[in-house]
């Protein structure tokens, strides 16, 4: 069957969304089949609960809090728990994964970076920037932000939280990009709803593995249903067809 990992996950620590302690998700996501996670809380850009007027090194300190109580529960289990982060810049966000505590430390000015910017950043890191469901609407959005190929390493194309068109239409922008794709369950609480994931034919030992997995496509994006079915994304219909246009306007904020 393979082994299935959590891509997109936030825990209270600061997260101002999250529910649940991060060491608190680790018996969970056992009895539901996941093999690990990756720990992306909001980071400063976006909803997060780390006080503004701290230091920064204190700040990523408490940032990294969730994930580091997480990995501690972890110890002894045959269960992977990594680092990630969800970055925002005008309500569109991004995951990125292959950097750590220690290099947001030393790049305070990851806050002034445009997209462009940031990518190459994380990618002299050895990293990748993903976009988070990119047709997410909300009522606290306006409108849907796109960004060509140069400013991305792939998309996710199978959040939970979404509708199932939002998803669809995130796959063919997917598809039209040609870029590497991820799903995953963007969860903040314990539920039994449907939650996504990325299945691989080896074990994920570190977020190094991780980043080069999906460069090489070697992951399938899945979505999980309560009863643990694990359901390839790309065999859903209403999850890769879309059915209707967006309802936001789309914006194509290039070279930003």
């Amino acid at each position: 069957m393979g082994f299935l990992y959590e891509t997109h996950l936030h825990t209270c620590q600061a997260s101002a969304c999250g529910r649940v302690n991060g060491e608190d998700y680790i018996r969970y996501m056992m009895d539901k089949g996941y093999n690990g996670i990756i720990v992306t809380d909001h980071f400063f850009n976006g909803n997060t609960c780390v006080p503004e007027d701290l230091p920064w090194k204190e700040r990523v300190d408490i940032y990294a809090s969730g994930y580091e109580r997480a990995l501690k529960a972890a110890e002894g289990l045959d269960f992977t728990v990594m680092f990630g982060v969800e970055v925002n810049f005008w309500k569109d966000e991004y995951l990125l994964y292959g950097i750590d505590k220690e290099w947001i430390k030393d790049h305070e000015e990851m806050m002034d970076m445009t997209r462009h910017e940031l990518h190459d950043a994380i990618r002299a890191a050895g990293g990748i920037m993903i976009q988070a469901h990119p047709y997410r609407e909300r009522d606290y959005l306006t409108d849907i932000k796109l960004v060509p190929a140069s400013a991305i390493d792939g998309v996710e194309i199978y959040n939970a939280a979404n509708k199932a068109n939002m998803n669809a239409l995130a796959f063919e922008y997917a598809l039209g990009l040609g870029l590497p794709v991820t799903a995953g369950s963007d969860i903040h609480f314990y539920n039994d709803n449907d939650m996504g994931g990325m299945l691989f034919e080896k074990k994920i030992k570190s977020i190094a593995d991780y980043v080069e997995a999906i460069k090489s496509n070697s992951g399938i994006p899945v979505r999980r249903s309560p009863d643990g079915t694990i359901t390839p994304v790309s065999e859903i219909k209403e999850q890769t067809v879309p059915t209707e246009l967006p309802t936001l306007p789309v914006l194509y904020p290039e070279g930003k």
